[in-house]
């Protein structure tokens, strides 16, 4: 399903309650209606119940009186309102026996109510007379004349059609009033909608009008508050998405700058071989010398670039980095023998959340840097601390050092100390492990009485803490 867009999201999300809400008044407001026109018009029918009481005459006393009523029409004819209801009406005595009117209308077999309405001896109910549902005003009348004395009981009967049309009447005239403050709420919302976005719709126009490739900031002074984070978010990314295609813009020119030159010489080598220039066994030499390089570059190309592809994965895991230092430095002990170096090695666990193949091209990069410009017979010295919030792996080896005016680009690209023995590209790819860990390296010359005695290489990572070994 399409997602909602904003102004129909904000008119289902008012509307829908507001229409229900006004469904809910409606029927409470029309019982309400019905309830206020039911007392007014009950007041008529007790009106009509006193106007016929006082037609009322009577002889005798008591079980031995005799009712007799002279009612005109006319006495109902002014409380019946445009014909659009009809009135009936039955006077009979508390025995129930009949003395005028209608003499189909039910006689009244209730009771008073405690507490009246009026003050009367009255009581309204609901009924049926000749098919049609009436509302009936029941009142106790005593009669009183010099020959006699009674109780009457008047009832007076009327239809509800008149009373159902006024209360509809009513209905319906508030359901327009709401009706048109339904569609006033509507037109709001598609107005405020269509002004609160239109800064968005503007970045989408300016967004899509824009050259292929331009990643600068989005400048969106007039966006409303809520949208800043989002503009402030997206020109972050722009900015990450900037910096990547720049370094792969630079590694794409690095590399083709750094493959030509093995390739030319090898080129070179071949066509001297051909041409008999040099003893086969010697070109052959320097063919696989020149071959060997130009792997090595390759491999730690691919290695810089597999580092930015693992920096977007987010499935690292806990790794103990003794135990993979001692690992690369199993691996590497041909070339430490080589060299006949004194190698010493000292761990403690070291729990780092990274990828495995990061730590292992981290540590081999650092052991084969220091064997590499470490002196014949030279010492090499490993260690691997921790305490609670970072582990530190420090590689100490007996090398030259490094220079001032080498120390601020030895972490760039293919900017070797030594361009004959190595391609600048092993320190890069430590820095970008490093950083992708979220770390830091330093090299430092170590010195003893001025003289420069080695180098350090000092890698700090943080250590995964005790609820990441679940990860």
């Amino acid at each position: 399903m399409r997602a909602l867009s904003l102004r129909r999201y904000l008119l289902v999300g008012i509307l829908v309650p507001v229409v229900l809400l006004i469904t809910l008044n409606s029927v409470s407001l029309y019982t309400q209606a019905l309830a206020a026109v039911n007392t007014a018009y009950d007041r008529t029918l007790l009106a009509s119940a006193k106007v016929i009481g006082e037609q009322l005459d009577v002889e005798g006393y008591d079980e031995l009186s005799l009712l007799r009523a002279t009612v005109p029409y006319s006495a109902l004819e002014a409380f019946e309102a445009d014909n659009s209801s009809r009135m009936f009406y039955r006077v009979s005595s508390l025995k129930g026996e009949m003395v005028s009117g209608f003499a189909e209308l039910p006689f009244w077999r209730g009771t008073l109510p405690q507490r009246p309405p009026y003050a009367a001896l009255v009581d309204f109910y609901d009924d049926s007379f000749r098919g049609a549902e009436v509302r009936v005003a029941v009142m106790l009348q005593p009669v009183a004349s010099p020959t006699g004395r009674a109780m009457a009981v008047v009832q007076v009967a009327e239809t509800l059609e008149l009373r159902r049309t006024l209360a509809r009447q009513i209905l319906v005239d508030t359901i327009w009033r709401q009706a048109v403050l339904v569609a006033v709420i509507a037109l709001v919302v598609v107005v405020v909608v269509q002004r609160a976005t239109r800064p968005v719709r503007r970045l989408s126009g300016e967004l899509q009008e824009r050259r292929e490739g331009d990643l600068t900031p989005i400048a969106a002074p007039d966006a409303p508050r809520e949208l800043l984070p989002l503009v402030d978010a997206t020109n972050q990314v722009m900015a990450r998405l900037d910096q990547l295609l720049d370094n792969q813009k630079r590694f794409v020119r690095d590399t083709a700058h750094q493959l030509r030159t093995p390739l030319a010489v090898l080129k070179t080598q071949v066509q001297s071989a051909l041409r008999g220039d040099a003893p086969p066994l010697q070109a052959l030499q320097e063919i696989n010398a020149t071959v060997e390089r130009a792997t090595v570059l390759a491999n730690q190309m691919l290695s810089l670039a597999k580092v930015e592809q693992l920096r977007q994965q987010p499935d690292a895991a806990v790794n103990d980095l003794s135990a993979l230092v001692r690992a690369m430095a199993l691996e590497l002990s041909p070339l430490i023998a080589e060299k006949d170096l004194d190698f010493e090695i000292s761990t403690h666990s070291a729990p780092v959340m990274a990828h495995e193949w990061m730590l292992r091209e981290l540590s081999r990069n650092l052991l084969h840097n220091a064997i590499r410009h470490s002196p014949v017979g030279g010492g090499l010295a490993v260690q691997v601390v921790s305490d609670a919030h970072a582990v530190a792996l420090t590689v100490a080896d007996a090398g030259p050092g490094i220079t001032q005016a080498l120390r601020g680009r030895l972490f760039q690209p293919f900017s070797a100390g030594d361009l004959h023995h190595g391609s600048g590209l092993g320190l890069a790819i430590c820095q970008e492990i490093v950083q992708a860990l979220g770390g830091s390296i330093a090299l430092e010359n170590r010195e003893r009485h001025g003289q420069v005695q080695g180098l350090d290489a000092t890698v700090r990572l943080p250590r995964a803490q005790p609820a990441d070994n679940g990860h």
